[in-house]
């Protein structure tokens, strides 16, 4: 299934495939602070970026991972990104918002159009979504859409740091 030409339309924003387009905003939005609580960290050079764009196209092309840049639908602005990865095993969601759009509630608005669009694309009984428990505004996304936490573990990320991961079950239906 080749994900490069889906669309996800929300009252507030559009979430469309990840692009080169959006390397510059990907790069300087995606920091240290912004991942604190993510597995990932943030890209030392452009060009670390670009590979992260380009690996998140093959995924795409592949069938095997939904990775979407999310834009304000009036403006076009460049909010930050949302996927749905391992779509060949137990999809799991993630999403990161640029520290300007925190506090506006388009992580839930983003995350719900994505199960959404999961309910009638993907045949799985459930969505995961790790999160690390300090992250109480993350925590709010899998909860409003009937998430229930099924596993608490520790996990190293990218930077070194210890994350305490809750990981939530979204019942895809």
């Amino acid at each position: 299934m080749n994900l490069l030409d889906v669309e996800i339309s929300t009252s507030r924003l559009l979430l469309k495939p990840i692009s080169m387009e959006y390397k510059e905003a990907i790069f300087s939005e995606f920091t240290e602070e912004i991942t604190s609580y993510t597995y990932p960290q943030p890209a030392k050079t452009i060009a670390e970026t670009e590979t992260f764009i380009q690996e998140s196209l093959q995924g795409l092309q592949a069938g095997t991972n939904l990775q979407l840049v999310i834009l304000l639908k009036q403006t076009q602005e460049f909010l930050g990104c949302a996927g749905l990865h391992n779509l060949d095993k137990q999809p799991e969601l993630g999403i990161w918002l640029k520290k300007l759009a925190h506090g506006n509630r388009y992580g839930r608005e983003a995350i719900a159009g994505i199960k959404q669009w999961a309910v009638k694309n993907i045949n799985c009984d459930y969505l995961t979504y790790p999160v690390d428990k300090q992250n109480i505004a993350s925590r709010k996304i899998p909860e409003s859409l009937g998430g229930t936490i099924v596993r608490v573990n520790d996990k190293q990320n990218l930077a070194g740091n210890t994350l305490h991961l809750l990981e939530y079950q979204i019942p895809n239906r």
